[in-house]
């Protein structure tokens, strides 16, 4: 039997790490990797394969199943999640056919809240934790381009079987893809959620891209003001993170291309529906149970929602 791995959502995320599982394992006769898209990206990459561009090499891929129908899809061992956060109940629900009660799901979103979102949906699946740390975006329907050397995959579970965690492990090392397993894995997701949320909330509401936030005083202390609201309330949820984890988020930002800005913020300038509910009013509404005071915030959430395009 086949180990068989749908990939959700071929953004940059999906689109990425899908692509080089499916490089990977175009000829395996153990491993099946299929891609879960529609419209316009389904009809270019079944015809023309997924396009993977980085800094030095391009690459076209070719998954052994791409199709939005779950009849075609099939059964489905693991479940590779990474559309935007706002899809997640209605994508989840469109593929129920493709979950057993075997289906481990690998979510891999912007925010912190999407396992407990799949187990309401899921209650009997194996919900794992996860987070990347990439720049990578679509350039157009099928074509994936990755800026800059961040290109990590941090994964795990307090529950889930470890053989099948160590299984999708070496999966992820046998495509080249730098993956860790990880204990902590609450804390490590966290301190992904504190850089993008900070990140995202920063760059939409300054519209300004990393190299202009780290180039002004003023755009800096933005910055550094939702970090260090954000910070505090990991602290108050009781989250063990690094001592100077305000000081490495901002290293993290100072390391990373200039040019570079988060999704959220290309959301918001080409005027799509963007994630404010899980990049930023998340971080009130927490700070507003955990009693955590978010002036920054609020502010930019405020201005934000106004630039919400309506349904």
């Amino acid at each position: 039997m086949k180990t068989r791995i749908g990939i959700l959502g071929l953004g940059g995320v999906g689109g990425y790490f899908g692509g080089l599982l499916a490089k990977a394992y175009s000829q395996s006769d153990a491993i099946e990797i299929v891609f879960i898209a529609r419209g316009k990206t389904q009809e270019i990459v079944a015809k023309s394969g997924l396009k993977l561009i980085t800094d030095t090499d391009e690459t076209y891929v070719f998954p052994t199943v791409v199709s939005n129908d779950p009849e075609v899809i099939g059964k489905l061992d693991y479940l590779i999640c990474a559309t935007k956060t706002y899809d997640i109940e209605e994508s989840l629900l469109s593929y129920k056919k493709c979950i057993t009660k075997n289906t481990i799901f690998l979510p891999l979103y912007n925010g912190v809240d999407a396992p407990e979102r799949i187990s309401a949906i899921f209650p009997d699946n194996e919900v794992l934790q996860g987070c990347v740390y990439i720049v990578a975006l679509i350039e157009s329907p099928g074509v994936i381009k990755k800026v800059g050397p961040f290109e990590k995959l941090f994964f795990g579970s307090h529950s889930a079987s470890v053989t099948k965690m160590k299984t999708l492990q070496t999966i992820f090392e046998n495509a080249g893809i730098q993956s860790t397993l990880v204990d902590q894995i609450e804390e490590t997701v966290w301190e992904k959620f504190i850089f993008i949320s900070s990140l995202a909330s920063a760059t939409s509401y300054l519209n300004q891209n990393i190299g202009e936030i780290i180039g002004s005083n003023t755009s800096r202390a933005v910055f550094v003001n939702l970090l260090q609201e954000i910070t505090m309330l990991a602290a108050v949820k009781g989250l063990e993170l690094p001592n100077d984890i305000t000081m490495k988020t901002i290293q993290k930002l100072e390391k990373m291309p200039h040019e570079a800005t988060s999704s959220m913020h290309r959301d918001v300038i080409s005027g799509h529906k963007f994630e404010l509910e899980s990049l930023t009013a998340f971080v009130v509404n927490e700070g507003l149970k955990y009693e955590v005071d978010m002036p920054t915030y609020q502010k930019v959430l405020d201005a934000l929602a106004l630039k919400m395009p309506s349904e």
